[in-house]
């Protein structure tokens, strides 16, 4: 087990369900964070901790690991007026909108001619995700490869 506060270097494979890849560090650096601070995915952080330098391993994490379930309290309409006349609104389009924590990226799922649906889940939301992982390197340990 590694301990908090260490550094790890990870190379990671994340694909969906259906086999779909939505991120990878092939071709570049691999991942490196502190075990302990929150800074990935709850799911991400303990199955590398739990892993040792050279290992590979694959680890399904669910969604509630991962980015959560869909918040429906976040999904919302708003009138296509409200958006600046320059800007052609496209279904999948990401918009950042203010808020009172500040900037806040939304999608948006539906349109029609008068009103946007918006939706300011994390796109990865409600899905259980699949990780090939590789340790590659703790705090001064580091093995490239």
């Amino acid at each position: 087990m590694i301990e908090a506060g260490k550094t790890v270097k990870v190379h990671y494979k994340g694909t969906l369900n259906d086999g779909t890849v939505f991120d990878s560090s092939e071709g570049r650096d691999p991942i490196e964070f502190e075990i302990g601070t929150g800074t990935v995915i709850p799911g991400f952080e303990s199955a590398v901790a739990d892993m040792e330098i050279e290992e590979t391993r694959s680890v399904t994490i669910p969604a509630a690991e991962a980015y959560g379930d869909v918040n429906e309290d976040m999904v919302g309409e708003i009138p296509r007026t409200n958006l600046p006349e320059d800007i052609e609104p496209e279904v999948d389009m990401v918009l950042t909108m203010e808020s009172p924590d500040g900037e806040m990226p939304v999608r948006i799922i539906a349109m029609d001619e008068e009103n946007l649906t918006l939706d300011a889940n994390h796109p990865l939301a409600g899905q259980d995700l699949t990780f090939e992982l590789t340790l590659v390197g703790v705090k001064g340990l580091i093995i490239e490869g």
